[in-house]
């Protein structure tokens, strides 16, 4: 009797899947630290693959050192505008310390349309008065601030110190996703294809489609909020306003973070006494800048992949909320997986219906 239990072919199999899915968990356990890294070097090299396989060509089939010169090519890419950014913000961190220095040693004068805003207004009339009063008083009490926040700079430096670790991660999985991806895409097709059948090909091609489509939206729309923020800015009267509409397009590759150009910018001008022009453009920010992303993204991922507008427009928000950046690949993608399951399980439903 136990012999035959021991060798019950249901027995095994129960066996074999408990197996299979410890180690799957395990390996998850394992790896889950380094999935979004990952994650992000799949979906640039799968957008730069053209470049790739023409490099290949041109090295002669040298797979190897086609894949480093691309890693190293997107890694100029995508570090020296990072690089950029950062040195403008540091000149213009400088700068704003030096006016508010000469605003504490000669007194703070708000603009009286400033002073009658709605809210705000009262709270900056106190604060200028108290400016005025004892200048020294406010320099502490600023000073005061910082000290309170320097012991959550440890905190800061240390989620810093974690993208730094999983960007190097990233940048290493590029390489060997250039190298031995298309050999890991067969296998992992083919694994799929004997799960699900042929009908899996119409999945992967559905991915595809929708990666590229997220990466088309993502830099027609940094480009749309970078022209629509450079003629806020140039109609304001700002200095530089190519300058400030490039930086605008590179910030805008990161959902939801151009607000702080545009409104920092607009501060800047209403601090300098230019109210109407500052409070012309923090409107034109809110109401053009921020919205045409919301419209253009989801616009190219819909008509690229026929998946409805405001479908397109829910999962890109919600692949966001979940997933964090990389959700804004994730949610598209999952929505365009269950809407071709959905159109073929229709297809299949209306020939067994005529049949």
């Amino acid at each position: 009797m136990t012999e035959d239990l021991a060798t019950a072919p249901w027995l095994r199999r129960l066996i074999v899947a408990s197996i299979l899915v410890g180690l799957v968990v395990l390996v998850f356990q394992v790896l889950q630290p380094f999935i979004v890294p990952v994650l992000w070097a799949c979906i640039l090299a799968y957008v730069s693959w053209p470049l790739y396989e023409r490099v290949v060509r041109l090295l002669q089939g040298r797979r190897a050192l086609a894949a480093l010169l691309m890693t190293l090519l997107l890694n100029a890419a995508v570090i020296v505008p990072v690089v950029w950014v950062l040195a403008s913000i540091r000149i213009e961190a400088v700068d704003a310390l030096r006016e508010l220095a000469a605003v504490l040693d000669g007194g703070v004068r708000l603009p009286e349309a400033l002073l009658r805003l709605p809210l705000v207004g009262e709270w900056l009339r106190e604060f200028a008065e108290r400016a005025a009063r004892d200048p020294s008083a406010l320099r502490a009490e600023i000073s005061g601030l910082l000290n309170h926040a320097f012991p959550h700079l440890g905190s800061i430096a240390g989620g810093v110190g974690r993208n730094i670790g999983k960007l190097a991660v990233a940048i290493i999985s590029l390489f060997f996703v250039y190298r031995d991806g298309a050999h890991f895409a067969t296998q992992v097709t083919g694994l799929l294809a004997q799960l699900l059948g042929a009908r899996v090909h119409h999945y992967v091609v559905a991915v595809g489609l929708t990666v590229k489509a997220v990466v088309y939206g993502l830099v027609l729309a940094a480009l749309a909020q970078g022209s629509l923020a450079g003629l806020g800015y140039w109609v304001a009267g700002l200095e530089a306003p190519v300058f400030l509409a490039a930086l605008t397009t590179l910030v805008a590759l990161i959902p939801f973070m151009v607000p702080l150009v545009w409104g920092g910018a607009s501060l800047w001008l209403m601090a300098r006494g230019e109210t109407a022009a500052g409070i012309g453009l923090f409107l034109w920010g809110l109401i053009a800048v921020s919205w045409i992303d919301n419209i253009v993204r989801p616009l190219v991922i819909s008509n690229a992949t026929r998946i409805p507008f405001l479908l397109v427009l829910f999962g890109v928000l919600g692949g966001i909320a979940a997933f964090g950046l990389v959700g804004l690949f994730i949610g598209p993608v999952i929505l365009a997986v269950m809407v071709a399951l959905w159109r073929e399980w229709n297809a299949e439903a209306h020939q067994q219906s005529a049949a």
